[in-house]
């Protein structure tokens, strides 16, 4: 069962949906892409498969309701990085002075938009965050701070999602951390051909399970 957290950000507080199966040594946080919340129910099925790995999950919400609603009219906050991104640094400096999640090592799961906002974080909190995953991302619009992120990244794009693997690749070329790109063939931009998601979540376990265990 997921707890539900009020985390807080700056002057306002953000929803989490928490799960933290026994003995887990690793915490994902998910940071949803643009127009999304923490109900993505693609984000919910790579959840589900980290946490029957022993991975805690937090789901995010990175807009309180008020904010979604002025959102849902001008399409402006969704596309707004650099405040994204901060959230997400917030929230992975609260996770780190919360005790209940003492020793656990924090890894970042970013989706479209949301992948430029976990590698910003990454590169911001070098010794907070120990993994990264893209799916689906645009980690070209973390722009110069790619150089700067040290934990092992992940980049899984659609065979089918011509523009946005070649935005991958280029930034493939710009992180100076360990990396790779997997790429899911015939898969277009939200994986949902037959087998494709199960691909990712598949991928993205593994990455996590390898970068935070403590082994």
């Amino acid at each position: 069962m997921a707890e539900t957290l009020a985390l807080p950000v700056d002057r306002v507080e953000l929803a989490g949906d928490l799960v933290l199966p026994a003995g887990a040594e690793g915490l994902v946080v998910f940071v949803h892409g643009s127009g999304s919340s923490r109900f993505s129910p693609r984000n919910r099925r790579v959840a589900a498969v980290l946490n029957d790995a022993t991975l805690g999950t937090l789901l995010l919400d990175l807009l309180t309701p008020d904010e979604e609603a002025v959102d849902e009219r001008t399409r402006r906050l969704r596309f707004d990085i650099p405040m994204l991104s901060q959230r997400v640094i917030r929230i992975i400096d609260w996770l780190a002075t919360d005790g209940r999640f003492t020793g656990l090592r924090i890894g970042c799961f970013g989706a479209s938009t949301g992948a430029a906002a976990a590698l910003i974080a990454a590169a911001q909190r070098p010794a907070l965050v120990h993994a990264v995953v893209s799916r689906g991302g645009r980690p070209d619009l973390a722009d110069e701070q790619l150089a700067g992120v040290r934990a092992p990244t992940l980049l899984i794009v659609g065979g089918a999602d011509d523009v946005v693997l070649e935005l991958n690749r280029s930034a493939l070329r710009a992180l100076r951390c360990e990396k790779r790109l997997d790429v899911v063939p015939e898969a277009t931009h939200l994986f949902e051909e037959r087998g494709a998601l199960d691909r990712v979540a598949k991928l993205a376990q593994e990455w996590f399970s390898r970068y935070l265990s403590s082994d």
